[in-house]
């Protein structure tokens, strides 16, 4: 075989074009991250995923013709519809004036020097109110980010343009304290010290994490969005299938005209793509290097965490997101229930030799609640909250976290 540039010549398919594609994501960056070296674990970022074709989360439609609505998928996965709409993600956007945690205080304030922050959810509006004591800013707020089982983040508009509140309410706080990332100890003015502009295209991330069907063809249309994440947010449209399933002709093997699937199933992914399908909002391990994001804040991207991982390796099925959290239920927070994923790679016994099936040496100080010790969860004083640091480790008494 041919080479050009110590690599083979191979004729020019979409896996060897995917190939080329992450040769350059692999050697341009590098400029951008200091010559760090790159793990071959690396995948893509999100939006080298996006250039590709096919469905991807956040994707752009071209129009929402093609999508059916939960209550279709329904008909025929009514058990799995129903737990996932139950479950965070389904309820991570919200109108404000729907807003329980906002509904069910009357008292949350903030004080930043002179300046006063107050939100009132009143009959037919939520209010946030800042003052300085000598001018006040009234406004109403219109989305809700987040359900409010750490925080929530609002959105509102002035002069046509959409604004991100100042303060954010912590669960934690049962409050309000400054929005992370956005603290501002010396504000210019009373409008600074309330709100922030968003841009578009930053406007379109947001509403294309927590929900499906502002982003029409770039643009942003909110009358579209449903509130939250919903079934074709993760599997695509899903006209076709549906039409083909109340038609009785969706067989094995049956697709569309270009004999792809009628609908897109993430969990037939390869190991490295699935952990990139969750980091596509939860942040890839080439997103957080693209955007610079080094320190503590690193612990909340998980996707990037577990990519750092030792014992992820060049990537396997029974360490991929999905393998240990089901998207389509509540997320569980009883760490014994995570036991049987650790040991599906470790064996139990320090008198057991790894196999190839299970490659992990035993745990010398046990076999339960694993990743209290190999997980363990930090304090991010910005999110006013605890993460799981999915950078499964060793982790030694007095050592600094790892970024």
């Amino acid at each position: 075989m041919k080479t050009m540039g110590g690599y083979a010549m191979v004729p020019e398919t979409r896996a060897s074009k995917r190939l080329l594609r992450i040769k350059a994501t692999v050697i341009c960056p590098l400029l951008l991250v200091g010559l760090a070296p790159v793990p071959a674990r690396a995948q893509l970022s999100t939006n080298d995923h996006l250039a590709e074709p096919g469905w991807w989360p956040r994707r752009e439609p071209a129009s929402l013709k093609e999508f059916v609505g939960n209550a279709a998928c329904a008909k025929c996965h009514s058990r799995i519809t129903a737990s996932q709409e139950a479950t965070s993600m389904a309820r991570t956007l919200m109108r404000a004036v729907d807003a329980e945690v906002l509904r069910s205080r009357s008292d949350l304030a903030f004080r930043n020097g002179k300046y006063v922050y107050q939100i009132k959810a009143k009959a037919t509006a939520t209010q946030l109110t800042v003052t300085d004591g000598e001018s006040t800013i009234n406004t109403n707020l219109v989305w809700a980010f987040g359900t409010g089982k750490l925080g929530q983040s609002y959105l509102f508009l002035q002069n046509g343009r959409y604004r991100e509140s100042r303060v954010t309410y912590f669960r934690s706080l049962q409050n309000l304290n400054f929005t992370p990332t956005r603290a501002l100890l010396s504000p210019h003015d009373l409008a600074e010290a309330a709100s922030r502009p968003v841009d578009t295209s930053e406007l379109l991330r947001c509403f294309s994490c927590h929900s499906l069907g502002a982003d029409v063809g770039g643009q942003l249309d909110t009358s579209k969005a449903t509130m939250g994440v919903v079934c074709e947010a993760c599997h695509g449209p899903g006209q076709k299938h549906v039409q083909a399933m109340e038609a009785n002709q969706l067989e094995q093997g049956i697709g569309n005209e270009t004999g792809q699937p009628l609908i897109f199933n993430p969990g037939r992914l390869s190991p490295g793509d699935s952990v990139d399908f969750c980091g596509s909002c939860h942040g890839t391990w080439w997103d957080v290097k693209l955007a610079h994001a080094t320190g503590i804040a690193n612990v909340r991207t998980q996707p990037y965490r577990l990519m750092q991982s030792k014992c992820w390796g060049d990537g396997d099925a029974r360490l991929t997101c999905i393998a240990c959290h089901n998207p389509h239920e509540t997320l569980s927070k009883e760490t014994a229930s995570y036991d049987a994923k650790c040991l599906a790679c470790h064996v139990t016994s320090p008198m057991d030799k790894a196999t190839r099936d299970h490659p992990g040496p035993a745990c010398p100080v046990g076999t339960k609640e694993c990743v209290n010790c190999h997980m363990p969860k930090i304090e991010i004083p910005e999110m006013h909250s605890a993460f799981a640091d999915h950078l499964i480790r060793v982790v030694r008494k007095d050592a600094p976290i790892p970024e």
